[in-house]
C-alpha cells in the first residue's frame, strides 16, 4: 500500500464520488472482477487519481462470514474493513444492521460520531434486511442523524442478493419517513432503481429528500457503453429526472467496485444537463453530506 495522497486527475471537472465501497465483502470481489476493478487500497487510489476524484462518501458493511451478506449478525455500526487504514481523503456512512440495533450498538454509534470526523452519515440496507425503512427499529439512529447534522443514505431498489425481499426497498417507503422526520436528509441510493419516476417523485415532494445515481449498471466498460446506446434504457434512466427537473437533489455516486470509475462518470454525464454538472458531480454532495476537506486531497 501507498501513503501518497490522491491529487486530482487532468479532468477540470470537480468530482465527489458520493456513494461507494470499501468493505471485506466477498461479493464485492466477484462484483469487482465482473467490472473489470482491481478492488484493492491501491486499486481504488489509482482510479480515483484517474478520473480526478477529489474524495469519496463510503457505506460501511461487514460481514461475518464470507458471502453471508446480508450477515444477520454483524454488529452495528458497520464500517469500512477492506484494509486496516482507509485510504486518504474517505468519509463514511456508518451502516446499519436492525437485527443488532440494541442500546449497546446505539452507545458505540454515538461514541463513533463523537470521536470522528469523517463520519459523514448512516447507511440503511433496505430490501437486505427485512424491515421497513419506517419501523420503529430504526428511529433512534434518524434522530441521531438530525441531533449531529449527519445524512441518512437508504439503498432503494433492486437488491443484489436473492435473500433481499424488495417490498421493503420501494422507494415510496421513504415518503412517510421523510415526513415524520423533518430534521433528517435522506438520500435515496439507486434513485430507487427500477422504480426511478417513484424515487424522483418523492425527492421532488419533500424538502429533506435527495437522490443519489450509484449503481444503475454493474459491469465493465463494455456494458456500460452498451448501455448508453441503448435509447430504451437511457430513456428509462433519464425520464424521472427531467420530472425532477431539480439537479440540485441529486448526486453523482459510482457503487465502487461494481463499475470502473471513469466509465461510470461519462454514463453519468450523458444523463446530466451540463449547466448541472458542478452540482451534481461536486457542490450536492459536498453541501449535503457537509464533507470536510482536512482528510482529503
Amino acid at each position: 500500500m501507498t501513503d501518497e495522497q490522491p491529487t486530482k486527475g487532468k479532468s477540470n471537472m470537480k468530482i465527489i464520488d458520493a456513494h461507494m465501497h470499501f468493505s471485506n465483502i466477498q461479493a464485492f470481489y466477484s462484483a469487482a472482477e465482473d467490472a473489470g476493478v482491481d478492488y484493492s487500497y491501491d486499486g481504488y487510489l489509482s482510479e480515483r487519481l484517474a478520473a480526478g476524484i477529489e474524495t469519496s462518501v463510503c457505506m460501511g458493511l461487514t460481514e461475518a462470514t464470507p458471502y453471508a451478506f446480508p450477515c444477520q449478525s454483524t454488529p452495528t455500526p458497520m464500517i469500512a474493513d477492506l484494509t486496516e487504514n482507509p485510504p486518504p481523503g474517505l468519509h463514511t456512512c456508518l451502516g446499519i444492521n436492525p437485527n443488532t440495533l440494541d442500546s449497546d450498538a446505539l452507545n458505540r454509534i454515538h461514541q463513533s460520531v463523537a470521536r470522528d470526523s469523517t463520519i459523514v452519515g448512516f447507511k440503511i440496507y433496505a430490501g437486505y434486511y427485512h424491515y421497513y425503512i419506517h419501523d420503529e427499529i430504526y428511529s433512534p439512529v434518524y434522530e441521531i442523524a438530525a441531533e449531529h447534522g449527519l445524512t441518512v443514505a437508504i439503498h432503494t431498489g433492486v437488491t443484489y442478493s436473492e435473500q433481499g425481499l424488495m417490498e421493503y426497498s420501494h422507494p415510496l417507503a421513504a415518503d412517510r419517513l421523510a415526513v415524520r422526520f423533518r430534521d433528517t436528509q435522506f438520500i435515496l441510493c439507486h434513485m430507487g432503481n427500477p422504480w426511478i419516476m417513484d424515487a424522483c417523485e418523492i425527492a421532488y415532494k419533500n424538502r429533506n429528500v435527495f437522490l443519489d445515481m450509484s449503481g444503475l449498471i454493474e459491469g465493465n466498460t463494455n456494458l456500460i457503453t452498451n448501455t448508453e446506446a441503448s435509447p430504451i434504457l437511457m430513456h428509462h434512466f433519464s425520464l424521472g429526472l427531467a420530472y425532477l427537473n431539480n439537479y440540485k437533489k441529486v448526486l453523482f455516486g459510482t457503487d465502487w467496485p461494481i463499475v470502473p470509475i471513469q466509465a461510470y462518470i461519462n454514463f453519468c454525464k450523458k444523463l446530466i444537463p451540463e449547466h448541472a454538472y458542478e452540482d451534481v458531480f461536486y457542490n450536492n454532495a459536498k453541501h449535503i453530506y457537509k464533507l470536510s476537506y482536512n482528510n482529503a486531497s
